[in-house]
């Protein structure tokens, strides 16, 4: 059973790699190309939908919305672009992990607006 958690584990991070390349291809429109960086964004942000203090509801963006969003967007997604992608995750996962310290800071951003501006709905409600 373990072995099997495991492998799935890889497999959704190889996937989300793959993701993360397929987001730089220029052959991806722009539809399924926002919604695959909203895919990758969701996985690797700090901040959960859901947090992860909460019993049981906590992890549930982690094992269902997550992988549920992976299948979606490896769909929409060419194949040649997943072919692609896939080798430039698997050389990546290999070496090191990509950083994207721009991608990082955007993403904090988002959250934090999101943050301010339902601060400001509650409150002046």
């Amino acid at each position: 059973m373990w072995r099997k958690l495991k492998e799935w584990a890889r497999f959704m991070k190889k996937s989300l790699y793959t993701l993360y390349f397929a987001t730089k291809d220029t052959r991806v429109s722009l539809p399924v190309k926002v919604f695959t960086v909203a895919v990758v964004a969701y996985a690797f942000s700090p901040i959960d939908l859901i947090p992860d203090f909460i019993p049981i509801l906590g992890y549930v963006d982690d094992v269902l919305i997550v992988p549920v969003g992976i299948y979606f967007a490896l769909k929409m997604l060419p194949q040649i672009v997943i072919q692609d992608s896939t080798k430039l995750a698997e050389e990546q996962l290999q070496s090191d992990k990509p950083k994207n310290w721009f991608a990082a800071v955007i993403i904090l951003m988002i959250w934090f607006a999101v943050l301010v501006w339902g601060t400001f709905v509650f409150i002046y409600k």
